[in-house]
């Protein structure tokens, strides 16, 4: 019965069917960055980038409200202005790039609070910080499909080079000079992806939404077309079953989405074959 009243919502609500694509297109877009993250060990770099973009969304959102273009562009500023200044610092002082990253993000997260404290509201703070995919209006979703095509057509064009990048790029480097390159293509995508993100997801959660399908995928699979049709399974699946939860019970979103993919990551790290349970299992027979 549940299931039927689920159907008939998504029918007759114009912004149930826009949750339900936007989602889509965001899971989409964020499952191939998650893994890609995961393949070049930089699966905190998504949470401090998540934090990055926050000043600058916050500015936008003083500026045109709570409208993806408004949030778009201020996030999108602030997270390569942040990304550049940590690459920066990575490679003209001691800090590697992980210090580098964590000093920026938390310097970015508290600017990006202290503003929308200041002159917003608590309530404005905490849907930037969580974000509601009911409320994609339509630019919202143009934006987020547009995003996705981008992030893509990119993974298409350039892949064997991003591969490569990912396994050696100081090899890639030497070899092609190409190196930067892909570095600073795949930067400028995950934080498009961030910034698409926000409506939907918030700042803290939307890097759920990147790797934790990513990871999940991890545990099923090894070859890397694989890697990111599982991912997309995943994240696809989470961002369908988030729905339904939060329409069936009436929970914030974003957090739904996050917790079903989570909870598909906890039962993965218990059975998947390269799991906990399956790996344990498999060397207790070998001995």
């Amino acid at each position: 019965m549940a299931q039927f009243e689920i159907i008939s919502a998504i029918s007759e609500f114009a912004f149930m069917r826009r949750a339900l694509v936007g989602s889509m297109a965001l899971a989409m877009g964020c499952a191939p960055v998650g893994v890609l993250l995961l393949l070049r060990r930089m699966s905190l770099f998504g949470d401090a980038l998540s934090h990055a973009v926050l000043p600058g969304a916050a500015i936008g959102f003083l500026l045109g409200g709570l409208t993806l273009p408004w949030l778009a562009g201020g996030g999108l500023i602030a997270g390569l202005l942040v990304a550049l200044a940590a690459s920066v610092a990575a490679r003209k002082s001691r800090l590697n790039e992980d210090a580098s990253f964590a000093g920026f993000y938390l310097l970015a997260l508290a600017i990006g609070v202290l503003i929308v404290s200041k002159w917003g509201s608590s309530v404005d703070l905490i849907h930037l910080l969580f974000g509601s995919v009911l409320a994609i209006d339509d630019p919202s979703l143009l934006i987020v499909s547009g995003v996705a095509s981008i992030t893509l057509l990119w993974l298409a064009i350039e892949y064997r080079g991003i591969v490569l990048e990912c396994a050696d790029s100081g090899f890639i480097t030497a070899t092609s000079g190409n190196g930067m390159r892909f570095h600073i293509g795949f930067m400028v995508i995950a934080v498009l992806n961030f910034v698409a993100a926000f409506q939907a997801m918030g700042t803290l959660m939307a890097v759920g939404l990147m790797m934790l399908p990513a990871a999940t995928a991890r545990l099923w699979v090894e070859r890397l077309p694989m890697l990111f049709a599982v991912s997309w399974l995943v994240a696809l699946f989470a961002c369908v079953a988030g729905l339904i939860a939060s329409y069936q019970w009436d929970l914030p979103s974003g957090p739904a989405i996050v917790l079903i993919a989570g909870g598909l990551y906890c039962l993965s790290l218990l059975f998947a074959p390269f799991g906990l349970f399956i790996r344990r299992k498999a060397r207790h027979h070998a001995v």
